[in-house]
This record gives C-alpha cells, structure tokens and sequence, in this order.
C-alpha cells in the first residue's frame, strides 16, 4: 500500500491551471503524492499550458481533461480547488478528505489583451511559475489550517 497522499486539482475546466498543478505533482513531488485533476466542466487541454509547461521540463500533453465523475473510485486525502468557480461548484466527497481553495489567476484570461503571442505565453509563464511554487511545497503546506 502507498504512503503517497492523494490529491486532486479541481478548476473550472480542468483545461489549464489544474493540469499545470497535476503536472508538477506528478514530475516534481510524485515521491509523495499521487496526483490527479479534474473540472466541474470539460474544455480541454489548453495548447499553451502545454507549451509553458514544456518550457519548465515537464510534459501535460498526454494528460486529458476530465470531469470529477470520470476519475476512479479514489479516497482523496486532499482536494484543492484552484479558482473561485471550482470553488463554489465542488462536489461532495466522502471521508475525511481535506478541501483546500488556493486560488491562481486565470491565465486564458490574463492574455486576452496580449498584442503578440509572446506576451499572451509571458502571462501563462507567470501562473505556471506560481503554480510550481504552491506544488512543491505540497503536501507540508496542506497540514496547516488554510
């Protein structure tokens, strides 16, 4: 049996910020935690949190979006939601499992009044950056009351 935490990264669409945490998760804390994300809806991987991502050594592109209801039978430990909409919409989940609302900007959102593509990429890079700050200091940070 694992002595990993469990733990699943909720956002809206499971489409960027979630996938980017799960990401970090699995490459830079999968000593410890078994990662998984998901979305009270499903748009997508997004194509530039893929490219940001890649930049930072880790590789989401063969990871899907998914809603809560396709993930396995699984007993969290820890569920951190990552925006207000996952936030407020999260479903139920029995046992002792701990929510968590972290919240990060959203990066779609951020670059929607970039001139160029590089400045729409600079504004994912800042979420990411962020994102990988909050992961690796997972699962310590969770213990305290948040």
């Amino acid at each position: 049996m694992s002595d990993k935490k469990k733990i699943l990264f909720l956002c809206t669409g499971n489409s960027c910020r979630s996938q980017m945490a799960e990401g970090f998760a699995r490459a830079d804390r999968g000593d410890v935690l078994e990662a998984y994300s998901a979305g009270v809806e499903k748009h997508g991987v997004n194509p530039r949190a893929v490219a940001v991502m890649a930049e930072a050594g880790v590789d989401i592109s063969g990871q899907a979006s998914k809603l809560v209801a396709e993930l396995p039978d699984v007993a969290f430990d820890y569920v951190v939601t990552l925006c207000g909409s996952a936030h407020d919409l999260c479903p139920f989940f029995p046992g002792p499992v701990k929510k968590v609302h972290a919240p990060f900007e959203d990066p779609p959102a951020l670059a929607a009044g970039a001139a160029t593509e590089e400045e729409a990429l600079a504004r994912y890079r800042e979420v990411r950056d962020a994102i990988r700050v909050f992961v690796a200091g997972l699962p310590q940070s969770l213990e305290a009351d948040v």
